[in-house]
């Protein structure tokens, strides 16, 4: 029975890494296909191939963070040890993040995957063992850099943008978008390359703490397998995409030509690649629409449309506590038929 209970969680952890891909898609592709310098359906196979390459390039630090360091496994009280990470918390964790991920693309609104993944499973967790579940190291890094990877991502657009307007400056106009169309190529993929390494790292963690749970390994690490799993599981997702949240980041911020999508898909890969280096779960979706943010406002003040990145705000400010409240519930309900 417990091998069945483990199978089917991983099989929810891989979905959850599916639509991770499918949702993300457009942070990765929304760039090159909307300066037509990739048809959509080749985009979505440039970022998946990326996506899957990123496993031979990055290590597993996200993943420890995910499976360690955000929630405690074990409590410890006066009246006895509380087991906080079960089976039960693990799935209503899942389950938090997948339906927030659901709701918030059937609304074209380009969220993180990641701080619903991390809602779902601290809501979950609190819900069955109270707040001093939460481990506040692993949370400070992780709240910081819902402010810091879009400013990172704001700043690096923005400065690559100013001195590709200074070193072009006298370059013809249509031999810089001649260059840059082929230089999107790589910033493209660059950025696939991060997002897929962060990204895939998070279900990694979940699946290697149901591992762990469930005896099969006797501490947390992160099996091979596990991490080709994840890797395939998050490109296939991509190879899907996500098209209604590709129109909100490619278009509705600000108009963008290749030689801004570079900008911006570079400085995005910059802020998601230094987070993953130091084992932050980061959104690639705030660096890039930070990034894009960034690019905009060289133009312009009112290129950027505030009112569209306002509403996005919105949602990174409630993705964490919806996709809690969701997993918490979920728990309560599981508990409410015996299941803990």
């Amino acid at each position: 029975m417990q091998l069945l209970v483990v199978i089917g969680l991983v099989a929810v952890a891989l979905s959850f890494d599916f639509i991770n891909g499918f949702h993300d898609a457009a942070n990765s592709i929304a760039t090159v296909v909307s300066t037509r310098v990739l048809t959509p359906g080749k985009a979505v196979i440039w970022s998946a191939f990326f996506n899957f390459a990123a496993a031979f390039l990055f290590g597993t630090a996200v993943a420890q963070t995910i499976g360690n360091g955000m929630v405690q496994r074990t409590l410890h009280r006066p009246g006895g040890d509380v087991v906080v990470v079960t089976f039960a918390v693990l799935f209503a964790g899942l389950l938090g993040g997948i339906v927030w991920d659901l709701i918030t693309w059937y609304w074209g609104l380009p969220t993180s995957s990641s701080h619903a993944l991390i809602g779902g499973y601290a809501g979950a967790a609190i819900a069955r063992a109270g707040i001093g579940v939460i481990v506040p190291s692993g949370w400070t890094k992780t709240l910081a850099f819902i402010v810091v990877s879009p400013m990172i991502g704001l700043a690096a657009g923005l400065a690559l943008m100013v001195g590709i307007y200074w070193m072009m400056r006298r370059v013809p106009p249509a031999r810089v978008d001649q260059w840059f169309r082929r230089l999107q190529l790589v910033s493209a993929g660059f950025f696939s390359l991060t997002h897929g390494a962060n990204d895939a790292q998070k279900t990694m963690g979940i699946i290697a703490g149901v591992l762990l749970t469930a005896g099969y390994i006797d501490r947390f690490y992160i099996p091979w397998w596990v991490e080709m799993t994840a890797y395939v599981a998050i490109a296939l997702g991509t190879l899907f995409g996500g098209w209604r949240i590709i129109h909100t980041m490619g278009s509705r911020i600000t108009k963008l030509q290749p030689v801004n999508g570079f900008a911006a898909e570079s400085g995005a890969a910059i802020a998601v690649g230094l987070a993953t280096h130091f084992g932050i779960p980061v959104s690639t979706t705030h660096a890039i629409t930070g990034a894009i943010v960034g690019v905009g406002s060289t133009r312009r003040w009112s290129a950027v449309r505030w009112g569209v990145a306002g509403r996005i705000v919105w949602a990174w400010v409630l993705t964490i506590p919806a996709a809690g409240l969701i997993g918490a519930a979920t728990y309560l309900l599981l508990g409410a038929i015996g299941i803990q």
